[in-house]
């Protein structure tokens, strides 16, 4: 499975970067397929190179580590462009054009109703159709509006006949007060 000059299979590129880290000392098993989603997943090469400094400081000295990480990205890179970009967009016309022809086929088929079903379902629609409960619930909140208004207006009422009574029986304890008092000056 030789590729063309230039250009690196994934499979290749993956076996190479097994073998090279396997040459570095790391563990080949858990590395490369850390190292693979770091390349895959960092879209600024900065933030790419930097992931991949911290990994490859932990196995490297200062001096070999800049080469390695560059030899990792330009495989890297060399593998990227080594994909062949046409094949993605004929896939999906293909695809949405195998969907739309099956969207095609399919037939919406009516159902015939006899005329039962179809009495019922007129005496159902025209049982529900009505939304009655946006009345039913005006009509209740009317109600306990106009029994608050009744019992505030009642309640008034009762004090103001407190008031009153108090009033008058405040007016008859003056009044016998000052009939007392009255008696008591005339006996003197």
């Amino acid at each position: 499975m030789a590729a063309p000059s230039g250009q690196v299979s994934a499979v290749d590129f993956a076996s190479w970067l097994e073998s090279r880290l396997e040459e570095l000392g790391m563990d080949p098993d858990v590395y490369p397929a850390y190292i693979q989603g770091v390349l895959r997943e960092e879209e600024e090469s900065e933030e790419r190179d930097e992931a991949l400094r911290g990994i490859l400081a932990a196995f490297l000295e200062e001096d070999s580590l800049e080469e390695v990480r560059l030899e990792i990205v330009t495989k890297w890179i060399d593998f990227q462009n080594s994909i062949p970009r046409e094949s993605a967009p004929k896939d999906e016309v293909q695809a949405l054009t195998s969907m739309i022809e099956k969207q095609a086929q399919i037939v919406v088929k009516t159902r015939d109703m006899s005329e039962e079903e179809q009495q019922r379902k007129a005496t159902l629609l025209a049982q529900y159709a009505n939304n009655t409960n946006l009345e039913d619930v005006m009509n209740a909140r009317k109600l306990e509006r106009d029994s608050m208004r009744d019992a505030g207006q009642k309640k008034k009422e009762q004090d103001k006949q407190q008031r009153e009574n108090q009033k008058a029986s405040k007016q008859e304890r003056k009044d016998k007060e000052k009939k007392r008092t009255q008696k008591g000056e005339r006996k003197r």
